[in-house]
């Protein structure tokens, strides 16, 4: 009867099977269960009890980095598979450096779960490892490079919102200089960071890495960061302005979505603005898209409620469908000719729309839901020149009730792909010029009015120089000219000594004054305030007069371009060709 019952356990045994190869005992006197790996060289944790029954792991668990049974001792280096799966009084758990690996479903809706310890010598956490961990407070780590080079299929994070390097809250947060790629998803939903510094190592910030970071304030990208992965600053509520270097070739899909950025510039490194990447950033009321962007992607700018106007650089061809939908805040927009596609409802929902203004000069089709039935009834579409029939025939520019060829009012809006204007300064001796376009270069000519051919045995110097520059850059059109004539003047000041305060005496000095004319305004530059200016007509009618302060002074004339009028600035008189 005995040996019968033994016989029956002992089916019975083979049939069911245990979960684990051994079992020992932690120096907290906590039973962990483990299973022989690579020949059985090394141990992973497992679950305990029989085949098909879950882990009733409790409380705190410390996982030692090596066991030692039946005299043998090996190294703790993976936890495997659903190891503590729905272990629903689980409290902590600490990871020991020996470990590599966390299994898919390791600790999958461990309830109560609050505080994990992860090693540093981890490299992969396994998929839904942290799922449904909702009562995670805290991660703790050892090392900050380690963390960052982790493969993420997820990240306890997600639910801790709280990372501890060597026991202290991470919130300014200093990537290492050993780091050369921040990992997918490594501080994803991480709320309590405020900053992010990112080295000079790093060359790519991958996908959700900062995601749902919604208490950063602040972000530094350094030049040498290539690609910012999709979703990388998604849900980054807090972060209101961030640096894009020229260095950066590749935005992903929704990178900046649903932040909250107020301004942004889009350099000309990058080609492509892709789906969602700047979607339900609602604050943002300022953007500048570089002359390389070629195409806008589906919903890139979806609900940009505070964007009120915008200009697409003339290197686009495609605007992708929902590209600024509900973008109510926009007034206006300015479409170059180099677009060849708009997508469906790209302009859906742009309310607040007063002019559009299409630089096509062959216009492609468009949907009927491009714009809003209000927009095609009552804004005005303005077109090139010769171009009103075009519209009219093409589907469905000819919604457009109001067709004009120009710009609004008459006026001249600035061509985004042509330089503008340089000023000219001098000051110090030196002349300078600058202009609004960047990483422009000056093409200028400066004439000597002294010097000429002559036979006289006398010339009078008055040294005064004409100067003209323009801007150029690739990729654009020149700017237009800018002119102006540097002379010198005399001015008298008031010099008084330390040694005798109260006397003054009168001493006349030799002043640059540079003076420029514009659409019949007289503008003159001079260190001397107080000083008179005068303009007068070549038949010597006076046409203005004004003095100087704060370094300038402007006379208004009825001077066309092409005439001549006569500066007369302290004891200098010099004829300016009105331009």
């Amino acid at each position: 009867m005995k040996k019968g019952l033994l016989l029956v356990l002992a089916l019975f045994m083979s049939i069911v099977g245990y979960a684990y190869d051994i079992a020992v005992e932690n120096a907290d006197g906590v039973t962990i269960y483990y299973n022989y790996i690579k020949d059985g060289t090394e141990l992973e944790v497992t679950y305990c009890g029989y085949l098909n029954t879950y882990s009733n792991y409790s409380g705190r668990v410390n996982i030692p980095d090596e066991v030692t049974y039946m005299s043998r001792t090996r190294k703790v280096t993976r936890i495997g598979e659903d190891a503590f799966y729905k272990c629903s009084g689980l409290t902590s758990v600490i990871i020991p450096n020996s470990v590599t690996y966390i299994g898919n479903y390791a600790f999958y809706h461990c309830s109560i779960l609050i505080s994990v310890t992860i090693g540093n010598s981890v490299t992969t956490i396994g998929e839904e490892a942290f799922s449904g961990c909702g009562g995670l407070t805290s991660v703790h780590i050892t090392d900050l490079a380690a963390w960052c080079k982790i493969d993420f299929q997820s990240n306890p994070l997600y639910h801790a919102k709280h990372l501890y390097l060597n026991g202290k809250e991470i919130k300014d947060l200093v990537i290492p200089n050993s780091v050369t790629t921040i990992g997918v998803g490594a501080f994803w939903n991480c709320s309590g960071l405020t900053s992010v510094t990112i080295p000079n190592s790093v060359t790519s910030i991958g996908s959700s890495a900062f995601r749902g970071c919604s208490g950063l304030t602040s972000v530094t990208i350094p030049n040498s960061v290539t690609s910012i992965g999709k979703f990388a600053f998604y849900y980054c509520s807090g972060l209101t302005s961030v640096t894009i270097p020229n260095s950066v070739t590749t935005i992903g899909d929704g990178a900046f979505g649903y932040s909250g950025l107020t301004s942004v510039t889009i350099p000309n490194s990058v080609t492509t603005i892709r789906k969602n990447t700047f979607a339900g950033c609602t604050g943002l009321s300022s953007m500048t898209i570089g002359n390389s962007v070629t195409s806008i992607g589906v919903e890139a700018f979806f609900g940009c409620s505070r964007l009120t106007s915008l200009t697409i650089p003339n290197s686009v061809t495609s605007i992708g469908g929902h590209a600024f939908e509900n973008c109510s805040g926009l007034t206006s927009v300015i479409i170059p000719n180099s677009v060849t596609s708009i997508g469906d409802w790209a302009f859906l929902g742009c309310s607040g729309l007063t002019s559009v203004i299409s630089k096509i000069e062959n216009p492609c089709d468009i949907n009927a839901s491009c714009f809003d039935q209000d927009v095609f009834y009552n804004v005005t579409l303005y077109v090139p020149k010769g171009t009103t029939d075009k519209y009219k025939s093409t589907n469905f520019w000819s919604k457009f009730v109001f067709i004009e060829e120009g710009e609004p009012g008459g006026s001249v809006i600035p061509d985004p792909n042509k330089c503008s204007t340089p000023t000219i300064s001098y000051a110090d001796k030196e002349l300078t010029f600058s202009c609004k376009t960047e990483g422009v270069e000056y093409v200028y000519e400066i004439k000597d009015t002294d010097i000429k051919k002559g036979y006289e045995a006398k010339v009078s110097l008055s040294a005064t120089y004409e100067i003209s520059v323009y801007a150029t850059k690739s990729g654009y059109e020149n700017s237009d000219m800018a002119t102006a004539t540097l002379v010198w003047t005399e001015a008298i000041f008031t010099e008084t000594t330390p040694t005798t305060p109260t006397s003054a005496k009168a001493v006349t000095e030799s002043i640059p004054v540079l003076i420029s004319a514009n659409n019949g305004n007289i503008t003159v530059k001079s260190e001397a305030n107080g000083q008179s200016v005068a303009v007068y007509s070549v038949e010597g009618q006076l046409l203005g007069i004004a003095t100087v302060s704060n370094g300038q002074a402007t006379v208004s004339t009825t001077l066309q371009n092409g005439n001549v009028a006569v500066v007369k600035v302290g004891n200098k008189s010099v004829k300016i060709l009105m331009k």
